[in-house]
This record gives structure tokens, sequence and C-alpha cells, in this order.
């Protein structure tokens, strides 16, 4: 059964006509999700401090640090949702300023390069350069570069899971990988994009939309770094939170994700919220399974980021 609080926001959205994304520019369809943000996200939480930053390579940043500490704390590189195409810092303010309050750890969000604008893999290497920036100035930042994960909702679960493969491969691992309904296969033909793909806010034609602007040559779809299900080695990667909707288009490719990395051998957790839609995680105004889920993304940060100390 669907959310009957999810239920409500696709009928609202239905009454007062809310254009599809995919029927929009993408120009407009950033400016309509940057406004929209704002009925259905909780009040920004205060933290200690906000700071805004650039990385050596100009990617915009933003430090939340949740409280005085007594020590460099554990970092979250945070990559938002939105397509590879819309969103921004300010989309996700209230979900990082939350993470960071209930984990304990410093999230440093990325905003990074996007289509049509600039297409794959440009969002994947300012990825990368961030996590790797983030760890050099981690004295600047006050955090640990030993405690550094990576994590990001829908396109930014992707790009969380390719920056963590590629961390592997370049020897400097993450602490950890937050994965909110990430997408896995650019291909799109899991059965959840059939069985979820109309009538649930993220629709298969939005999905091809999305592509078509971050990612117009369909001869990368099967590029790991697109499609990080297809990733020819996904051992030694570090514990994985995998995080999905019953209603979601990526919803299969999520659980196909968390299989893959499990049977590699890896520590990994999967949860779905079976009556929820995709987007539902930034969504606590309106769903009230969406602060459940940011609460289970912190203490899991918090368990995998501090962990006991040694007798």
């Amino acid at each position: 059964m669907l959310d009957p609080q999810a239920r409500a926001l696709l009928d609202l959205m239905i009454e007062r006509q809310v254009p599809p994304t995919h029927t929009l520019t993408p120009a407009l369809a950033r400016a309509f999700y940057r406004e929209r943000r704002t009925f259905s996200q909780p009040e920004p939480p205060p933290v200690h401090a906000v700071r805004d930053l650039r990385t050596d390579g100009g990617t915009p940043l933003r430090l939340y640090t949740p409280g005085p500490g007594s020590g460099p704390l554990p970092l979250l590189v945070y990559f938002h949702g939105g397509g590879w195409v819309i969103g921004d810092l300010d989309t996700h303010d209230v979900v990082c300023r939350s993470l960071a309050v209930q984990s304990g750890c410093a999230v440093l969000a990325v905003d990074y390069r996007m289509g049509p604008e600039h297409v794959f893999p440009a969002a994947v290497d300012d990825c990368i350069a961030a996590v790797r920036w983030a760890r050099r100035a981690a004295a600047l930042l006050g955090v640990d570069p030993a405690r550094v994960a990576v994590g990001g909702d829908s396109a930014g679960g992707n790009l969380a899971a390719v920056t963590a493969i590629a961390l592997r491969d370049l020897g400097e691992p993450a602490a950890f990988q937050l994965l909110v309904y990430p997408g896995t296969d650019m291909r799109a033909v899991a059965p959840s994009h059939t069985t979820n793909g109309q009538g649930y806010l993220l629709t298969a034609d939005t999905i091809a939309w999305f592509r078509s602007h971050y990612m117009p040559d369909a001869s990368a779809w099967t590029d790991w770094r697109a499609s990080p299900l297809l990733a020819p080695d996904l051992a030694r990667l570090p514990p994985a939170l995998v995080l999905t909707a019953g209603y979601d288009p990526l919803r299969d490719e999520g659980l196909q994700y968390a299989d893959a990395l499990s049977a590699a051998g890896n520590a990994t957790q999967y949860v779905c919220f079976e009556r929820q839609i995709h987007g539902f995680f930034t969504m606590g105004r309106v769903i009230d399974e969406a602060n459940t889920a940011v609460t289970l993304c912190a203490a899991a940060l918090r368990a995998a980021l501090n962990p006991p100390a040694r007798a």
C-alpha cells in the first residue's frame, strides 16, 4: 500500500497541475525544483556553522559543522539528487543540516557540474576531486581524513557509489557509503522501471529526460562510472547502507546493487521503505517516514564513523 501521505502529495500535484519535469527545459526544471522544496521540506535545523567553500578546481561546496567539537570530526561528503540535471546546494540544505545534527558528523555538500551544459563524466570527476580535496584540506575543515564517508540520494547516490569505487582504486578508500535510492544501472532495465514507471512522481519519461541531458551518448550507459552495478570488481569497498522506496522505478536496481556489494564481501545493510515514492527522503514536512529515513541514515553514519575504542 502506498503511504497515505505520499498519495496525498501525488493527488495534490495532479490537482494543482504541476508540470512533469520532462516537459520543462533544464533551466525551468531547476528553478521549479528550487522553489518547490519549501512546500515539502521541514524547517532547516540550526547547526553550529555553515561555510561556503570551493575546491582547488572551483567546484562550490558547503560545509555544515554540527557543533563545537573536541577534536577533528568525521565527515560525510554529500552529493545531491536531481538526475544529474537539477538540484543544488540549496535544494539539499535541510537534509544536509539534518544529517549533520543527528549524526554528529560534519557534512560537505558538493555542487558538481551537471548536464546538459556538462555531460558525463564531468559530475563524476567533480565528486571524486571533492573528496580528495576534503582530505587534503582536513585541517581547514576541522575533520578527520581517516573518517570520510560518501553519500547521496538518487543521482547523488549513483555518484557516491561510483566515487567509492574510484577512491578504492586510487588507494584512498572511503570509510562508509550512504546510498539513498541510488541509480546503479543507466540502462533502466530492472523490473521496477516497468511496474513503477508511471504515477509515482519519478516516471519513465522523466528518467529518459534526465539521461538524455546527462548522458546523450548511449554507448556510455554501460561504463561503470555511469552504472556502478556493471563495475567489473565490487570487492574491497567500504561498508554501505542502501535505502530504497517501494514505489520507485529505481527500487530494484538499488536492491541489485546491495546484493552485489554483499556478494563481493562488503558489509552492506539494505532497507526498503515499502510504502514510499522516489524523492521522499527530503520531504519531511509532508511525509513522516522521510524523517524516519533521515534518522536511520544518521544513526548508520554515527555508528560507522565513530567506532568503539579498543580496550
